[in-house]
Formats: structure tokens, sequence, C-alpha cells
């Protein structure tokens, strides 16, 4: 077996790949550089799964970052469970081949109750009195001691949120390193989510982006250079490029505005109430899942989605197949966006009733992945005072609220997840296999498992 690590570059594509990333030209002078045609939805967790499957949403179930639970009537985004994906993961068929092979997964995502051998994932704990306190969880449990020991404790907030930095992709690399040198690994994944954050918040400017591409680079190289010295095969992938937005699409006002979403009122806000609705969206990126408890209302509601600006497709059974999307857990029409647009998970029509999650970073909660968490409110002059203010109640043991957030899409600059856009927004990989085409996301399956095992099919 070939020691393989494949690094995951968030973000990456030929459109920022220049002057202020020398060390991916040299490596890419190197090596080969492919066009991955992206998956549907381009997004975490689908792309990362069709990675690591080499299946298709239809297969794995991973239909985009979160759904809704039609069992449940809630909507759950970022769960971390492996057994979610359902299909075989790469390193379970490796171990079938060669009970010696060994994996190391750091920060791809479902990384909790994995068969990985080793791994780490970002895992806060929740304090009753509503504290949230940044923690990562690891398999083994050691693990997560002995890293945070070393490292320090995992820099959640560095992770997501207005104040994300490098600190938290260098973190995560010194974790592969800490557990490649303990253990020598065969395969190593390894999320670097930098890029991620300048991106969305700036599209690609250069002028405001320079910088982030520069550490990024810096920080690739680095880990680069000590696998090149372990003798590793190493590849270079993206999840999804990035290009530039500026049309926020509000999907469930839409719904709402044609009687079609409801609401509950709780002292004095608005809560989604999807059990209740006749139709709601559950917004990801660029594309969103309408979910329709009422089916009489199906045709009328293509009707209204059909005039709406912005809406590059909407898939119906016969779509979602195509795309290969239809899944249980998929809505009942999957809307792509245009390239320039995306969805908004927005359903009040007045944000004095917007709901209290909605200024805070609350990924669990929002019923729909909210980009604008990256903000601090450029509304107010005075918001890192009152962010000063709200730690400090913190540090002193009482309760409060981080309500720092603004509720105005038009900040972001960059989305991804429809299929869109030209190939300069592809993902990428680079490695030295010399790959004769373009290939599609569910081919990385392969392209992975031929640099550990040699060129033969897996199945």
């Amino acid at each position: 077996m070939q020691k393989t690590v494949v690094i995951d570059i968030v973000g990456l594509s030929t459109s920022v790949i220049g002057e202020h990333t020398p060390f991916l030209q040299k490596f890419i002078a190197q090596n080969h550089l492919k066009h991955i045609k992206p998956a549907f939805p381009a997004v975490t967790t689908t792309s990362q799964s069709c990675y690591i499957t080499g299946k298709n949403p239809d297969e794995h179930g991973i239909v985009g970052n979160g759904w809704y639970d039609r069992e449940a009537c809630e909507m759950k985004f970022w769960k971390q469970s492996n057994n979610l994906v359902d299909a075989e993961k790469i390193w379970e068929a490796a171990k079938r081949k060669n009970p010696e092979f060994t994996v190391s997964k750091m920060f791809w995502w479902y990384n909790m109750y994995s068969s990985a051998d080793f791994s780490a994932t970002p895992r806060p704990q929740y304090h009753s009195d509503g504290v949230k306190v940044p923690d990562c969880y690891t398999f083994p449990a050691d693990l997560r001691d002995k890293l945070q020991a070393k490292y320090g404790t995992f820099p959640l907030f560095k992770f997501w949120g207005p104040n994300t930095s490098i600190e938290c992709s260098k973190w995560i690399a010194n974790a592969a390193l800490e557990v490649d040198k303990d253990h020598d690994p065969t395969l190593t994944l390894i999320y670097l989510p930098h890029l991620d954050y300048c991106l969305q918040k700036f599209g690609v400017d250069f002028n405001k982006i320079s910088k982030d591409l520069t550490e990024i680079d810096k920080l690739v190289e680095e880990t680069v250079n000590y696998y090149q010295q372990k003798k590793a095969n190493i590849i270079l992938l993206s999840e999804y490029g990035i290009n530039n937005v500026s049309n926020p699409i509000h999907i469930n006002r839409i719904l709402r505005k044609n009687g079609l979403l409801s609401v509950r009122v709780e002292s004095g806000l608005e809560l989604l109430d999807c059990g209740a609705s006749k139709a709601f969206a559950a917004a990801d990126h660029q594309i969103a899942h309408i979910y329709i408890n009422d089916l009489s209302e199906k045709e009328r509601i293509k009707d209204i989605l059909s005039k709406v600006d912005g809406i590059r497709l909407i898939m119906d059974e016969e779509e979602k197949k195509k795309h290969h999307i239809n899944h249980t857990r998929a809505g009942d029409l999957v809307l792509m966006a245009r390239a320039d647009s995306w969805f908004t998970y927005y359903y009040w029509f007045d944000d004095k009733v917007a709901p209290d999650f909605a200024r805070s970073v609350d990924i669990h909660n929002k019923p729909g992945y909210d980009p604008v968490e990256m903000f601090m409110n450029p509304a107010n002059p005075l918001i890192k005072l009152r962010a000063a203010y709200k730690l400090a109640r913190k540090l002193l043991g009482f309760r409060y609220r981080m309500d720092v957030i603004p509720l105005d899409a038009s900040l972001i600059k960059g989305s991804h997840g429809t299929l869109d856009i030209n190939k300069e927004y592809y993902p990428v990989l680079i490695s030295n296999q010399n790959l004769s085409t373009e290939i599609a996301a569910t081919d990385v399956y392969q392209v992975i498992w031929d640099s550990i095992f040699g060129y033969e099919k897996t199945k």
C-alpha cells in the first residue's frame, strides 16, 4: 500500500490560483490539475460523501448540509453521525482488501461514530446556562486531550462566525501531523476551510482576499513538505469553487407571501412552523429543497417559483433523477439558483419579529444555512463594544446572548452549490495521476484508491 494524504482546500478553483498562491502554482507545475465536475448540490457534505463513497446522493443520501426530517417535523442541519451516510466508505473497502490499512479523518464531515481509525471534528460543549464552549470530538477519545494539551483548545470561534481566521486551519493541520507522527496511517484526509470564509464574504476580489490566499498557500506548503518527507502520495482537491453573487433569493418569504408557509409567534417573535406549513424551503447556499405537506399545491408552487428571478432550475421527480438527488430526504421540489444568486432561509417580513437566534451564530436552530453569520452588524458602530460586553458577561458567569449578527443578505458576495457556473469555478484535483479528462465527483474515490493500491478497479 502507498501512503496517501488528501488535503481538502475548501473553495479552491482556478479562478483564485495565481500570483498569491506561488506554492500551489509550483505544485501544479510538478503534477497534474484536473477539474472535477461538481457534485449536486456542490456543498461540503454532499461533495465529501461523493468522494469517499464513489456514489451519488440518490445512493449515499446526503442531499445537502441539512434536510427536513419528515417524521420528526424538524429541520436538521450540520448533523455529525457517520451513520447518516448510507454507503460504504473507501476506508471500509480498503480494510477488507488489506486489514493493515488505517485511516485518519481530520475534520472531514460526518466524523462521529465512524469506522475511521483516528478522527477529529468540531463538537462544542453546550451548558445548561446557554454557554457554548469550544471543544472537539475525537476517536480515540483521549486523542482530544492530547491534541488540546499540545495545541490549545480547538479554536471553534475561528472555525465559524465573524472571527474566522487561518488559526483553525493551522490547528487542523497540526492535529493531522500529530496523528501521523504517532500512528503513520495509510490514508489521511485533511480539511482546510480557510478560503471558504473570505470568498463567501467578498467573492473573487483580490483586493480583499489576497492575504487569505497567501495564508492558505503557506499552510499547504508546510503540510505538503511534511508529507513529501514521509514519501506519501499527495492529492490536493476542493469540494467546490466559489463564484460571485449579487442576488439573494428569500425563498421562504415568497412561499409565505403566497399563503403556503406558517409561523408560530413566541414572545413576540416568529418561528417557522414546518409541520403546519403547506410548503417551506430548506435553503442551502445556491440550492433549496422545497418540502410540500399539501401536495395539491405542488403545481401552483411550481408556477410561483417559475416567475422568481434567479432560479435556474426547478427539479421535479424526473429532473431529480437526472441530477441523482431523488432520495427520500430530498425536497418534493429541488431548486438550483442561477450563478449570480443564492437562497436565504429568512421567512419573516419585519426584522423586529425575527427569531432571537437570527442575530446569533446558531447553525443548528436556523432552518437553513446562514453565511451572514460571518459578519458583525456593520450598521451598528458600537457592535464590537457590544460583543465585548457580552463576552465579559460570559467570563463573569452571567447568562448572555451574542446577538451581533446582521440580517442583511446583501453582504454576501460569493456562493456555491449550483451547476450553472463556468469551469473556472469548478472544484479541482491536483495529483501525480495524469487523468485524461475532467472527472466526476464520484470518480475521486477511484483516484484515491489508485493512489493507495495502484491502478485497479475497486469493485
